[in-house]
């Protein structure tokens, strides 16, 4: 585990640096000038919550899909019932792209000669981080929650309406990020800073 947590942290901020790359990319491209590194953080945030959330989703889904395997190995009936469980990590990777794109829409850094201030861009990347690394972290226990419901159901075939329980409480926590983030994002872009 603390290897997948290395790794998801090196690939994180290689993804971030080409978000840099991409951001300056944005400016000559858009031919607006670069008097404030707002736009650069916006890009940085939204690198940062999409690939947190897509690589704790995947990190999830191989946890919860293991088990579902095993499982299936025995009951090949069952896969139905487990498929949801075995996808239900999948949905945090879903809830970061869904806030990463917000963000870079909401902020106006598409527009052309939008001109986005150092606070407001900083703020906006640590909401992103905040919440990437919510939806990261929630994937992983997801999968983990999602894998022993899927042993509960292999057992007890019966008793999938209160295995199916126990991940998605753990998918609470993750749609409270995403909708904590948006309203933080909603309002970043409101506040005259």
């Amino acid at each position: 585990m603390a290897i997948e947590a290395l790794w998801s942290v090196l690939v994180g901020g290689i993804v971030t640096a080409l978000s840099a790359v991409g951001a300056a990319f944005a400016f000559k491209l858009s031919n607006t000038p670069m008097t404030s590194l707002g736009s650069l953080w916006i890009f940085m945030g939204a690198a940062f919550v999409i690939s947190l959330g897509s690589l704790g989703a995947s990190v999830g889904i191989r946890i919860s899909g293991s088990q579902a395997a095993g499982v299936l190995s025995e009951k090949p009936e069952l896969f139905g019932k487990l498929f949801v469980m075995m996808a239900l990590p999948g949905t945090q990777g879903f809830y970061a792209f869904v806030y990463g794109i917000m963000m870079i829409v909401l902020s106006g850094v598409l527009n052309k000669g939008a001109v986005i201030s150092n606070a407001k861009g900083l703020a906006m990347m640590t909401v992103a981080i905040a919440v990437g690394s919510v939806e990261w972290l929630s994937a992983i226990a997801q999968g983990q929650a999602a894998a022993a419901a899927e042993s509960l159901t292999g057992r007890q075939p019966s008793s999938f309406g209160q295995a199916i329980l126990i991940p998605a409480l753990v998918e609470t926590y993750a749609v409270l990020a995403l909708v904590s983030g948006i309203l933080l994002l909603l309002w970043i872009t409101q506040a005259a800073f």
